[in-house]
C-alpha cells in the first residue's frame, strides 16, 4: 500500500487491520479499528485547540498508548511532531520547546517519581509560543494553559470528521512531519527536519527488510523519542498490522515478564538489552520460545551474542543496522540470510535508493531520499552537515568491505593519534567490553610526551571484581595492537551519560 502522509497510513491500517490488536497496555487492548477513532478523536481535539498546519506539537512522556494516541493525532491534525527525551531537565526540555516555537505540548504526569510539570514550570526559559499543556493525568496546576487528557479529548467533539479529514488530506509526501532533536554530544542538540514521504519510505524499507509480519508481536522497549523507538516501532507496525506493546521504563526483568506474558516474537533494541536477556538468572523460568526477531545496532555487536540468541533463544533472524536521525534513522542494514560474522563485525549494507561511501579521512558519506531536509532553522549547521552534492557527512567513521557492508569504528571526533596510528575508541571500547570482570568501558585519548597520545580507559568494573589497573592493561597487551592499549585505567561506578544514553566524553576529558 502506498501511503501519502502518516495520517493516511494510521487511516488506512484502521481499515485494513480493523478488529486486530494494534497497542497491548497492561489489561488495556486496542484494536486497530478503535486506535483509528482514537487517534481522529485527538486530532479534533488539536484542531479545537487552534493547531495549525505546519505548528509545531510536542511529547515529552514514556513510551505509552497515550503516546502513540497523542503524536499520530497532532501529526493527523497537520502538526508537525517534536519528540522530548524523557531523560531531559525542565531546562532543557524548555530549551527545545523555545526553540521548536512549539504551541502545543503533551507530557506525562509522574514518571519514575519525577513531576514533568513541575519540573518544566520551574524551567527559567520564557515559553511565549506555548499555549497549552496537556498532562497525561487527572490532575492539573490551577493554570488555564494546563489541562487534563480527557477535558482535551473532549474539546475536540464539536469538530467534525469532515474537518480532520480534510486537514490530513491537505497533507503530502513532501510535508515535514517531525523535528527529532539530535542528543548533542558535540554541543545544542539540532533539530532535524523529516517528511512524511521519507518516513514512510524509509519503514516500509526497514518493515520488508526485517521481516516483519503481520500479526507479530512487538515489544517496544527503545523510546519513542528516539527515530528508531518511534518509526522502527510505531510506523512499521502501522505498516504491517504488528501488535505493539510499549514498554516506558528499560528492565530486563519486565522484559522477561512482557516476553513470556505477551508472546512477544519482535524484540529490538541495543546489544546490552539482549546480553542482559540472555545473562539473567532466571532466564530459564521464562518461556521465550516465540522470538523470532531481533534487529540490533552498535559500533560492534560481539559475535557471541548473535550466535547465543541463535543457539539458546532460537531467534531465527538477527539483524544489525545502522542510522542517525539526520538520515530519518536507517542507512545500513543487514539481510535476513548474512552469516553471524557479517551481522556482528558491520552494520550491513546500503538500504535501497541509497548511496554510502568514504571520504579520503574515512568519514561515512550518504547520499539518498531519506537525508533529512535541514536541521530547523539553521541554514549554516545544514550546509556544515549536507554538502552542495547532496553528500551527508556523518561524523562517523568506518570501513567498507567488498560486498559493501560497512562496520562503523568511531566517531570522527573521537579518534586519537599514539606514535602515528590511527586509535579509535570504540574498537577499544568494543575489545574491553570481552573482559569477563569489565561491564562497561569509555577510552579517550590524553597527552602523552613520548607518543603524543595514548588511551586511557575508564572501566566499570563488574560486581564483586577486584579487577586492578594493572590486570586491565596486562590483559590489553594480550587482546589488542600495542597502540589500542590503554596506558591509564581509572575505576569508575558509572560511566557519565547524556539524556540519550550516549557517553559524554567531553566530560571524561574534563577530569
Amino acid at each position: 500500500m502506498e501511503y501519502g502522509s502518516i495520517a493516511e497510513l494510521v487511516r488506512g491500517a484502521a481499515e485494513r487491520y480493523g478488529p486486530r490488536e494494534a497497542v497491548v497496555e497492561g489489561r488495556v487492548r486496542v484494536s486497530y479499528a478503535e486506535l483509528g477513532t482514537r487517534v481522529e478523536r485527538a486530532a479534533a481535539a488539536c484542531v479545537a485547540a487552534g493547531v495549525r498546519t505546519g505548528d509545531r506539537v510536542a511529547v515529552w512522556a514514556p513510551n505509552t498508548l497515550d503516546w502513540i494516541v497523542s503524536a499520530l493525532g497532532a501529526v493527523s491534525a497537520g502538526a508537525v511532531l517534536v519528540p522530548l527525551n524523557t531523560r531531559f531537565k525542565g531546562a532543557e526540555a524548555a530549551d527545545v520547546l523555545a526553540r521548536s516555537r512549539a504551541r502545543l505540548l503533551f507530557v506525562t504526569g509522574t514518571f519514575l517519581g519525577t513531576s514533568y510539570v513541575a519540573s518544566l514550570r520551574r524551567a527559567d526559559v520564557e515559553l511565549p509560543h506555548l499555549e497549552r499543556v496537556v498532562v497525561f493525568s487527572d490532575t492539573v496546576p490551577d493554570d488555564p494553559a494546563y489541562t487534563t487528557w480527557k477535558s482535551f479529548l473532549a474539546e475536540g467533539d464539536g469538530v467534525s470528521q469532515e474537518e480532520v479529514r480534510a486537514r490530513s488530506a491537505a497533507l503530502s509526501p513532501s510535508s515535514p512531519s517531525d523535528i527529532v532533536y539530535t542528543s548533542g554530544t558535540t554541543g545544542r542538540p539540532k533539530g532535524v527536519v523529516v517528511t512524511h514521504g521519507q518516513t514512510l519510505r524509509c519503514y516500509e524499507v526497514w518493515s520488508e527488510l526485517a521481516g516483519l509480519r503481520e500479526g507479530d508481536r512487538y515489544l517496544i522497549v527503545n523510546p519513542f523519542f528516539h527515530t528508531f523507538g518511534y518509526k522502527a516501532g510505531i510506523i512499521a507496525c502501522l505498516l504491517r498490522g504488528a501488535v505493539m506493546v510499549p514498554q516506558p521504563v528499560f528492565g530486563v526483568d519486565t522484559v522477561l515478564a512482557h516476553v513470556a506474558a505477551e508472546r512477544i516474537s519482535v524484540l529490538p533494541g541495543p546489544p546490552t538489552l539482549h546480553q542482559s536477556l540472555l545473562d539473567h538468572p532466571s532466564r530459564a523460568a521464562h518461556d521465550l520460545s516465540t522470538l523470532r526477531l531481533v534487529v540490533t545496532g552498535a559500533a560492534v555487536v560481539p559475535l557471541r551474542l548473535v550466535e547465543r540468541l541463535r543457539a539458546e533463544l532460537g531467534v531465527a533472524t538477527v539483524l544489525t543496522a545502522y542510522g542517525l536521525s539526520e538520515a530519518s534513522g536507517i542507512v545500513t542494514m543487514c539481510r535476513r540470510g548474512d552469516p553471524a560474522e557479517v551481522v556482528a563485525t558491520t552494520s550491513g549494507r546500503a538500504i535501497p535508493g541509497t548511496e554510502v561511501r568514504l571520504s579520503e579521512a574515512g568519514e561515512v558519506l550518504v547520499r539518498g531520499f531519506h537525508v533529512m531536509r535541514g536541521y530547523f532553522e539553521d541554514e549554516a549547521a545544514t550546509a556544515a552537515a549536507v554538502d552542495a552534492d547532496g553528500w551527508l557527512h556523518t561524523g562517523d567513521v568506518g570501513v567498507l568491505d567488498e560486498a559493501g557492508n560497512l562496520r562503523i569504528t568511531d566517531r570522527i571526533k573521537d579518534m586519537f593519534i599514539v606514535g602515528g596510528f590511527n586509535a579509535y575508541p570504540a574498537e577499544i571500547e568494543q575489545l574491553l567490553g570481552l573482559h569477563p570482570d569489565i561491564a562497561d568501558a569509555a577510552v579517550i585519548g590524553v597527552p602523552d610526551p613520548r607518543l603524543g597520545e595514548v588511551g586511557k580507559a575508564y572501566v566499570v568494573r563488574r560486581p564483586g571484581s577486584t579487577l586492578t589497573a594493572d590486570d586491565v592493561i596486562a590483559w590489553s597487551r594480550r587482546e589488542m595492537a600495542n597502540y589500542k592499549v590503554p596506558r591509564r585505567v581509572e575505576f569508575v561506578t558509572e560511566l557519565p551519560r547524556n539524556a540519550s544514553g550516549k557517553v559524554v566524553k567531553g566530560e571524561l576529558r574534563a577530569r
